[in-house]
């Protein structure tokens, strides 16, 4: 069976990514800061391993990474993610800010990193990362939440460049945009469940390849423009 390594992986978006995968018969790698806290993660049916991870500390992901040296990942999904203080102009705070840089931009990149000798091992060969709309610039610029588009449009640059970097060892990798959905994150006035978004983004994750690496996608498989 495939196997799927998901960060952010106790609530929202990921833990319906992890239910979904394990549902299909896949080899789960379930990741969270508190795996003692994740109840709903260590509740899922099938073959889940729930691990811990805190992706804002690189030695956190280097642990992670000797722990599962010799395994293989097909798909290394860099789910977790924080939105900060969704604040204007002017009111800008130096130590939130680089802490949402770290977790969505610096986090992911130090995944790629740590794991693609694993993911190259793989069938699959795929490094995709959650991203967002708001993280498009000709699209999402539309004033506010400074530390989030900003993250978001930056991690979209990481992956379009380890599309080209890792091209060549056969890995392909894509940002994709879960939508707007029901989550904490999201809000209640969401218009897509959980459910709907991560089917729609295990689709796209099945449909990238060569031709589509480093590429910025919706939940739908509709390409974003930068």
């Amino acid at each position: 069976m495939p196997t799927v390594l998901i960060t952010g992986a106790n609530r929202g978006i990921g833990l319906e990514l992890a239910r979904q995968y394990a549902q299909a018969g896949w080899d789960v790698i379930a990741c969270c800061r508190k795996p003692t806290e994740a109840d709903a993660l260590k509740a899922l049916k099938g073959n889940v391993e729930v691990k811990a991870l805190d992706v804002a500390k690189p030695a956190s992901i280097a642990k992670l990474a000797v722990a599962l040296k010799g395994r293989s990942i097909d798909v290394l999904l860099n789910n977790a993610g924080i939105l900060g203080r969704r604040v204007g102009f002017g009111k800008a705070e130096t130590k939130e800010f680089l802490g949402v840089m770290q977790v969505n931009v610096l986090g992911p990149l130090l995944m790629a990193e740590s794991f693609w000798p694993l993911v190259k091992k793989s069938k699959q060969k795929k490094i995709v990362a959650i991203t967002s709309g708001m993280g498009s610039i000709s699209g999402g610029a539309n004033g506010g939440s400074y530390a989030y588009r900003s993250s978001k449009a930056a991690l979209n640059m990481v992956m379009k460049n380890l599309g080209n970097d890792l091209g060549g060892k056969g890995i392909a990798t894509a940002a994709i945009s879960p939508g707007w959905v029901k989550t904490d994150m999201g809000g209640k006035s969401a218009p897509l469940t959980v459910t709907d978004s991560a089917a729609g983004i295990i689709k796209v994750i099945a449909s990238i390849d060569a031709a589509k690496s480093g590429g910025f996608f919706n939940h739908n498989g509709d390409t974003i423009a930068w």
